[in-house]
Parts: structure tokens; sequence; C-alpha cells
């Protein structure tokens, strides 16, 4: 037998004390206590892109690195330094809801310490004024063709903050990279035993 339903006044009470207590546990989860975003990034940044280098011609199933420098140029320390990258697919994102078709490069290696909750965007932590760091994808091309990378820096991944470069440019690029579906040729010189790819 089905549970009874309530009706009139009674009804009313109950879901007038539901509200209330629904409203106690926002207050306590969401409204009470310090805010997600406090402590995020507020106010304007300066950073340098040292290097941005990413192998113009590559090849299917080639190991090709992307690499980041970026050195904070102004006087305050960037809370967490972000890095939002467009066409980097991770391994493990095979899932039900990931469209094989459209990775160009599958990540083999991230930053260490570096991944986020947030799609694309990896976060480096702080970074004081004067210094610089250095970020590697290394990643493997799986989809031939001409394809772009672009990429976004962050002071945080939260906040009101904004980060220009020393023009006053925002801190963003674009990398054009062409894929071959032919593998690389490779050669070993017979006087140094080295492997040479062309």
């Amino acid at each position: 037998m089905g549970a009874r339903v309530r009706s009139g006044s009674a009804n009313r009470r109950a879901c007038t004390a539901l509200a209330a207590a629904a409203l106690t546990l926002a207050a306590a989860g969401c409204g009470g206590g310090e805010r997600r975003d406090a402590g995020a990034a507020t106010g304007d940044y300066s950073v340098d892109i040292v290097r941005a280098q990413f192998p113009a011609r590559q090849h299917l199933a080639e190991k090709p690195a992307f690499v980041l420098t970026v050195r904070n140029t102004g006087d305050r320390t960037i809370p967490n330094l972000a890095v939002t990258l467009h066409g980097f697919t991770a391994r493990e994102a095979d899932s039900e809801n990931a469209d094989p078709r459209k990775a160009v490069w599958l990540i083999d290696e991230e930053p260490p310490g570096t991944v986020t909750a947030v799609e694309d965007t990896w976060a480096s932590g702080r970074l004081a004024p004067g210094h610089d760091v250095t970020l590697r994808w290394h990643v493997t091309p799986v989809l031939a063709g001409r394809h772009v990378v672009d990429y976004a820096i962050a002071a945080d991944l939260a906040g009101s903050s904004d980060i220009r470069v020393g023009g006053g440019n925002r801190a963003t690029g674009k990398i054009t990279v062409r894929v071959d579906a032919k593998p690389a040729q490779a050669r070993v010189d017979p006087r140094t035993g080295r492997v040479i790819r062309e």
C-alpha cells in the first residue's frame, strides 16, 4: 500500500518546515562560511611568453612536445598560473561522451602536478615576480591535416584578474601545425650512430 498524502493545513505546515530546513542547509553549505572564490586572483598581472614551441611539421604516431615558458614580469605574485590549450585530448577521455574523431593529439604526458578539474586547463601554482615556469605536454598526433593549437594564460582558475604580455595584449597565442599521414623517415648516421628523422 502506498504512502498517505497529507492534505490541508497539515500539508502546508510540512512543506513550510521542509523549505526552512532546505534554506538552513543551503546557508550552511553554500552561503555560510568563506566563498569558494575567496582569495581568487583580482587585478592586473603582466607576463612574458618566453617560449611557445611546437613542431610546425609532424607525422602520425610521432612523439612531439608542446613547450610553454612563461615569466612573471610584474611586481605581484601570480596566485595560480593557469594555461588553457585547445587541441589536446587526454587518453583516458575515450569515454562514451568523447568523440575520437575530434581528437588531434593524444596526451602521453602532462606537466607534473598541473591537472585540474577544468577541461583543457592546467595550473602550475604560484609564480613570483621575475620567475618563470616551463610546462611540457608530450603528445601523439592521431589526425592528419592542418591544425591550430591555441593557448591562453590566466592568473588563476577563478577570479576577475587580467593577465597581459608586455605590449598590453592578452596572453594568448596560436601555433599552426601540419600533421602528415606518412610516418617520418629515419636513418642511422654511420659515423655517430644517431637516428636522424627526415
